[in-house]
């Protein structure tokens, strides 16, 4: 069983991911916006499904394929840490070009 980090790893499946996340597709869309063969676009959307990501929409004879985040929650909750670190980071720059700043507003009058 491959996790969502595995699911991810792969360009197509990201690109998939994207082009769903605007709006549910139908496979030959995916085809064509990708410049992929309806098999490998298929083989794709197989392991997506798979995982939780995507689901199939009935629609007659055509086959809506929509996304569902829920999965993808792991992968958010796990960079949350690196968005802070990176908050922290930045509000240290921030601070240190206020102290810029002020030094130079000084030095000028």
């Amino acid at each position: 069983m491959s996790t969502i980090y595995d699911i991810i790893s792969d360009s197509t499946r990201r690109q998939i991911l994207d082009l769903l996340r605007k709006r549910p597709h139908l496979v030959g869309e995916l085809t064509e916006e990708l410049g992929i063969s309806q098999p490998g676009v298929s083989k794709q959307l197989r392991i997506l499904r798979e995982a939780g990501v995507v689901v199939v929409r009935k629609d007659k004879q055509k086959r809506w394929y929509i996304l569902q985040p829920e999965p993808l929650q792991e992968i958010d909750e796990w960079l949350a840490s690196y968005r802070e670190m990176w908050s922290g980071r930045f509000r240290q720059l921030d601070n240190l070009l206020e102290e810029l700043k002020q030094e130079e507003s000084d030095n000028d009058g």
